[in-house]
């Protein structure tokens, strides 16, 4: 599953730690930041449930960028 997140982050290196991050959560098979457009696009492992990767995506990326958003 593939869902579309919209994100606040204020410069494009910013925006490529937090896609390391997100990339590195479990229940994440891969993630996309597109600092441009300010959107984070998340392709979830086979039976991961959003409603509890993301919450974790948010923290691992809040431990890199901590003025970023990820709005859910």
């Amino acid at each position: 599953m593939k869902k579309n997140y919209k994100i606040d982050v204020d410069c494009a290196n910013c925006a490529a730690k937090m896609e390391r991050a997100a990339q590195n959560t479990e229940g994440v098979k891969d993630a996309n930041v597109n600092f441009m457009m300010l959107k984070m696009k998340v392709e979830f492992e086979d039976g991961a449930d959003p409603a509890e990767v993301m919450p974790r995506v948010r923290a691992n990326c809040k431990k890199v960028e901590d003025d970023c958003e990820i709005f859910l």
